[in-house]
């Protein structure tokens, strides 16, 4: 049952990569504070699971799951209007909580109908674009939160933008960190163009996930199957997601970087206003979005 003094009563809260991992432990975690939570999957049976699963451990949840494939522009774009149904039956014009959780790691490169390698495309395309199309209803509410999670890989990472919607040669982890780094220039240039909500950079710490378990089997799945073990489990994170997400706690005179319930200082790349301007520009471009 949603507990008596909810700290998250009330709230509207969506979630991306909702069906497994730190989303899933986030989604459950949120519905039992008394949030209103709309999850994001690319599997219509594994959203289903998700939902019943959180249902089945908290019935009077307040829980819905949308579908699409986030590396895809247009299924990115289409969920605005279902999401405004949901808000609108819940009889709420605004969202307090966005959470950009979704995350892949490939070990082999593809590239999605738009020639954009993938790992850019899901880890902060699909950020870059949801944030946007949301940003109304974000405002809407009284300190309306944007956390997108990054990670400790996008310390000494090399990043040239001229070559990260094709990178050749590609290697995965490469293109991984280096996604995990944009995560936190378009943060921190979100807060810059946008004064009235507040956005963080979330970095987990190695959790016990099955991130790089998801792509073609092969060496990766098997050096994070042996590493993730030394991982802590979902609930961990989810603590500090909630930190945040209670805007009566955190404000930006801490910092916009975040581990371990407090501001952290990321790399010296994540730190560059002109990369983070550059980023914003070249992802404009990309997603045919006007964001000045």
């Amino acid at each position: 049952m949603i507990k008596e003094n909810a700290p998250l009563r009330d709230k509207t809260a969506l979630i991306t990569g909702a069906t497994s991992g730190i989303g899933l432990a986030a989604a459950t975690r949120f519905a039992l504070e008394g949030a209103l939570v709309i999850g994001v999957g690319r599997s219509e049976a594994r959203n289903k699971q998700a939902e019943s699963k959180i249902k089945s451990e908290i019935p009077d949840a307040k829980i819905a799951f949308l579908l699409a494939d986030l590396g895809y522009q247009q299924q990115v774009r289409s969920l605005e209007s279902e999401i405004l149904v949901l808000l609108k039956g819940w009889d709420v014009n605004h969202l307090d909580i966005l959470i950009n959780n979704a995350g892949v790691y490939l070990a082999n490169k593809r590239r999605n109908d738009k020639q954009i390698e993938m790992t850019f495309a899901v880890n902060h395309l699909a950020a870059f674009t949801l944030t946007y199309q949301l940003l109304p209803y974000l405002k809407r509410a009284q300190g309306g939160r944007v956390i997108t999670l990054s990670s400790y890989a996008h310390r000494r990472t090399p990043i040239n933008l001229k070559r990260i919607v094709n990178p050749w040669p590609y290697i995965g982890l490469l293109a991984y960190k280096r996604s995990k780094l944009c995560n936190i220039l378009f943060t921190s240039e979100l807060n810059r163009r946008c004064q009235d909500i507040e956005a963080f950079a979330f970095d987990p710490g190695l959790v016990n996930t099955g991130i790089a378990s998801k792509s073609t089997p092969g060496i990766s799945d098997l050096v994070w199957r042996f590493h993730r073990r030394s991982g802590t489990t979902t609930d961990v994170p989810v603590e500090t997601l909630l930190l945040l997400a209670d805007r009566t706690k955190t404000d930006l005179t801490n910092g916009i970087y975040y581990r371990d319930f407090q501001p952290d200082t990321p790399s010296r790349n994540a730190l560059r206003e002109d990369l983070a301007c550059e980023l914003w520009e070249l992802s404009c471009q990309l997603t045919g979005i006007n964001w000045i």
